[in-house]
């Protein structure tokens, strides 16, 4: 995997959002599709760079291709970030769930504390 093409196909909303979507369940691209505004076609070529960036795996599974995220692809690219900017991985996770925090508080969700970790 290159870095410039895991990037490049990060870059885009609608691939980003087909992460979010897949780090839940493994899907078929039609199921995929299912969620998006675009044609079938349109999805193809978003998964097919995802593949090339090595960002998600797909197996035929009968008739189907099923993908599925290749969470190893993504822990690589949060270490190369950590590394260029100099971050340590503990201020990430602090300063993530000081916004996440941020974020409920304005929505005006009740904060209990519970669903965090410093993983």
């Amino acid at each position: 995997m290159a870095v410039n093409d895991m990037f490049k196909a990060l870059a885009d909303p609608t691939r980003r959002q087909i992460i979010v979507l897949l780090k839940d369940e493994d899907l078929t691209a039609g199921q995929i599709a299912d969620h998006f505004p675009i044609s079938k076609p349109s999805v193809s070529r978003h998964l097919k760079l995802l593949r090339q960036a090595g960002l998600v795996l797909d197996e035929r599974q009968g008739q189907s291709i099923v993908y599925s995220l290749n969470t190893t692809v993504l822990q690589d690219a949060v270490g190369w970030i950590l590394q260029a900017t100099g971050m340590r991985r503990d201020t990430v996770m602090r300063r993530a769930h000081g916004a996440a925090a941020d974020n409920r508080k304005h929505a005006g969700v009740e904060l209990t504390g519970k669903g965090t970790t410093d993983d």
